[in-house]
């Protein structure tokens, strides 16, 4: 039975290094988004976090889904060298998706990942994975499209459709294009702290922070106009996130019932008002641990966790560390849970 486990937070000393993998009938937006994200990242000196490289099964010319080609300068060799692999989608004589196999030169790619390097996937990438038995009991998502493929393929993973990415520590799967996005922000949050992440994320001009459980299709991500959004009621919940807020205090800034504006922000989000407040109370946990001097206590006040213990709880199920552990990760210095 596969289990979900909180996210791992990674920290690396030094310059991070990131690989492409990538293969025939590539997308090349896949290929932009780890490049732009990744590379945005800067410490408090402004200096690179990560650096990047694309590699292919052989150095040269790789062929896009789209008219054009890209010139990759590294072999698999490259792979050799990550701490970070990503593999995107392709969609060309793929072998992981007609036969559940990589193929003789793809499973001589695979082969020179060191040990201890983290694995990620977009989109159909994740067949890659699966194909190299990544995951085998083991959470992982792909696009919504790919699922039944997918399950008949590789039954021994624990596919989960529905979600934007997955985190299993040392592997990540991502489900289509915009969630590599997600995915992306996510392990840098991981690695580095919200500050960083929420930096990209402002820079890329894209939202800082989808949780992964969220759905990946959601019926109204834009309300239809005749439909009344719940935007005025989350902008005003975020004034407020240090107070405890009800759902009829919610509702009320729509001038909707509590029936209606629950289901109209579920099929606007995905996810229900009230899992909503949880993940915006944590992130902002998270930033004033990240930015503030703040004691734990205040912390949980200002974020609207009201009590230490509260807090303790969410950050445990959600990150898996304790306050003052995620602190220390951050801000290079351990303060009492009180």
């Amino acid at each position: 039975m596969c289990k979900n486990r909180a996210m791992t937070v990674f920290v690396y000393p030094g310059r991070h290094r990131v690989a492409v993998l990538v293969r025939h009938g590539l997308l090349p937006i896949e290929l932009g988004i780890v490049h732009r994200l990744f590379n945005q990242a800067r410490d408090a000196d402004g200096q690179p976090l990560y650096e990047v490289v694309t590699c292919g099964l052989e150095a040269g010319r790789v062929r896009t889904d789209a008219d054009f080609t890209i010139q990759v300068p590294h072999g698999p060799e490259a792979l050799a060298e990550a701490d970070t692999v990503f593999v995107p989608a392709a969609y060309e004589h793929d072998e992981t998706r007609t036969h559940g196999s990589l193929g003789p030169a793809l499973d001589e790619a695979v082969g020179r990942i060191r040990a201890g390097a983290r694995i990620a996937s977009i989109c159909t990438g994740s067949f890659v994975l699966a194909a190299a038995g990544l995951l085998d009991g083991r959470r992982a998502t792909t696009h919504w499209a790919a699922t039944e493929e997918f399950r008949a393929l590789y039954p021994a993973v624990c596919l989960d459709p529905d979600v934007l990415y997955t985190d299993e520590g040392d592997v990540l799967t991502s489900a289509g294009v915009a969630a590599g996005i997600d995915l992306c922000l996510h392990m840098i949050r991981g690695d580095h702290g919200a500050a960083v992440a929420n930096d990209v994320a402002r820079n890329t001009v894209v939202p800082p922070h989808r949780e992964g459980g969220q759905a990946q299709f959601i019926l109204r991500p834009v309300p239809q106009p005749q439909l009344s959004s719940t935007g005025r009621a989350r902008a005003w919940a975020m004034e407020h996130l240090h107070r405890p807020l009800t759902l009829r205090e919610l509702a009320a800034q729509e001038s909707m019932s509590v029936r209606t504006f629950t289901r109209r922000f579920r099929e606007e989000a995905g996810i229900s008002p009230l899992q909503w407040l949880t993940r915006q109370r944590v992130d902002r946990a998270r930033h004033l641990l990240e930015e503030t001097d703040l004691s734990v206590d205040r912390v949980a006040e200002q974020s609207g966790f009201g009590t230490a213990a509260s807090l303790r709880q969410h950050l445990q199920a959600t990150l898996g560390v304790s306050p003052s552990a995620y602190r220390h990760t951050f801000r290079g210095r351990p303060l009492v849970d009180a």
